[in-house]
Parts: structure tokens; sequence; C-alpha cells
């Protein structure tokens, strides 16, 4: 089978939290990493999302970094609708 990584970047406007958090997360740009395996013994070109993982900024002991958080990739899309329609 065939893999491939698509990067994007997604942008909350306003705090978030997806179900792999333990607090909210702060608005701005986080990287977006989705996985996808090719679909074999198709006429057509086609893949399935395997993965989507997002990059979430850290700090510790005064050293920044990121974390990589595994997540729903529907539950990622529900969030950003729900920002987008924010009015604050």
């Amino acid at each position: 089978m065939t893999d491939r990584t698509t990067v994007t970047m997604v942008t909350f406007k306003h705090p978030f939290i997806l179900t792999p958090f333990d607090a909210p997360q702060p608005a701005g740009a986080y990287r977006m990493e989705v996985d996808e395996e090719r679909i074999e013994g198709v006429s057509f070109l086609a893949y399935r999302r395997t993965t989507t993982m997002l990059h979430v900024p850290t700090v510790v002991h005064g050293q920044r970094g990121h974390k990589v958080y595994i997540i729903d990739f529907d539950e990622l899309s529900r969030a950003l609708e729900a920002d987008a329609l924010r009015a604050d």
C-alpha cells in the first residue's frame, strides 16, 4: 500500500477543546498532519484517512516544544465550524 501525509495549518479564533486535551487550548494556528493509505483494487486513485494529528505548542521547564495529539478529524471539523460561528 502507498501512504501519504498531508500537512496543513488550522486556525482557531477562540480557545477550543478536543477530547484528548486536559484543558482548553488558546486561539491560534496549529499544524495538522493527516496520514492516508491508498485504497487498492479500485479503478481510480483513492485514499483513506488513517490518522489525524494536531501539534500543540508546549512550554516545559522554560523549554518550548510541542506535543502531538491523535485527534478525531470529524471532531476537529465540528470545532472549527463552531469557532467560525462564534460572534465574539
